[in-house]
């Protein structure tokens, strides 16, 4: 492992998801970690896994990291920067311009604050589901601003690279903007999408793929987080609501009538439209390269999909992407597995000869 950039002792103040998976991560390269919480069990639960040790007074943290919910975070960021003026602090919240908004006015000593954006999760929440990995090849926005010289920011900077993540700089208004395109309108999409099954027949829901499935996956988020990070960023969610309601009423418009003039090419001009807007996703690691996709039947049996990994091993071919979907009522399940487009018909064919089943 390489040497670690941080000297440390780093103060975590939170210890849920967030606050204990920066503990776990730092513990890991050896960093002196302090964890503080408000409940007396996440803090005891979070020290048994190892995360850190409990503050104690005389504590001089090279950094303080503030995990906890946004409609707390300036306030409990303006006391850690009172607390130890020694120290940078920076806040993991989902949301930037409002903290930074509300220490101004609160007049906080904002030269020693920068705000940051780990963009890592799981949809379980608590000390329990902390991991050392969480942070590894995924963003981490740092949300510059006028107030702090990047001399006094470079600790950040370093936690981040410490943690394994990637390091993005924006600016808060940047950064709002953009998370509510992909992270807090998806949150009301899905919400709203599995909303539409609460009262569907029983014999609909068995119909349900992994379509479904995909789309509505994040509606299992905690409703009091969510109520918070979209007040916090009410602003560009509505703006990209507002656009997406137009693109609903397009839709339904071309709906009412499929056979009037026009109709159908609406339909067909918004699905291309979704698929150009696919594209421009990032792909594996960032890059801009496509994948074929191809669909293999596997017994419902232990050790069926360790064989398949095997195999496709052993055939030279890389595996780009793996998702598994479940036949219902069959003892099945579906293997999509995505690889370069060149390696489809090879793969198809010797994986065949192997005695899987090829879907389609």
């Amino acid at each position: 492992m390489a040497e670690s950039r941080l000297v440390g002792p780093v103060r975590i103040v939170g210890v849920g998801l967030l606050g204990t998976s920066v503990g776990l991560g730092l513990r890991d390269r050896k960093i002196e970690t302090i964890l503080a919480d408000a409940s007396p069990t996440n803090l005891r639960i979070a020290i048994d896994y190892g995360a850190g040790r409990a503050a104690k007074p005389g504590d001089l943290p090279q950094l303080i990291v503030v995990c906890v919910p946004p409609d707390v975070t300036a306030e409990i960021v303006a006391r850690e920067l009172e607390a130890y003026p020694g120290a940078i602090v920076t806040d993991v919240a989902s949301v930037k311009l409002a903290p930074l908004a509300e220490l101004r006015e609160r007049g906080a000593d904002i030269s020693r604050y920068i705000g940051s954006h780990p963009l890592a999760g799981r949809e379980k929440g608590g000390p329990l589901s902390g991991r050392a990995d969480l942070f590894i090849g995924r963003p981490w926005v740092v949300a510059a601003h006028d107030a702090i010289s990047y001399q006094q920011a470079g600790a950040i900077d370093d936690l981040i690279l410490d943690l394994g993540a990637i390091l993005v700089e924006m600016t808060p208004e940047e950064h709002d903007l953009g998370v509510a395109l992909v992270s807090h309108v998806p949150q009301v999409i899905s919400t709203l999408m599995a909303r539409r099954l609460t009262g569907a027949a029983h014999s609909s829901l068995n119909l349900a793929g992994q379509g479904l499935r995909d789309v509505t996956r994040v509606a299992a988020s905690d409703p009091d987080l969510w109520v918070q990070i979209l007040g916090a960023n009410a602003g560009p969610v509505r703006d990209v609501l507002l656009a997406y309601r137009d693109d609903l009423d397009r839709f339904i418009d071309a709906l009412e009538d499929p056979d009037a003039p026009g109709a159908q090419r609406q339909v067909a001009e918004e699905l291309a439209g979704g698929n150009v807007g696919v594209a421009r996703l990032p792909g594996k690691h960032g890059q801009d390269r496509r994948f074929s996709s191809m669909i293999v039947m596997v017994n419902d049996q232990p050790g069926q999909i360790a064989r398949l990994l095997n195999d496709i091993g052993e055939l030279g071919v890389n595996l780009e992407d793996l998702r598994l979907e479940h036949s219902p009522g069959a003892q099945i399940g579906l293997a999509e597995i995505s690889v370069l487009p060149g390696a489809v018909t090879r793969l198809t064919e010797e994986l065949a000869a192997r005695g899987w089943r090829i879907a389609g």
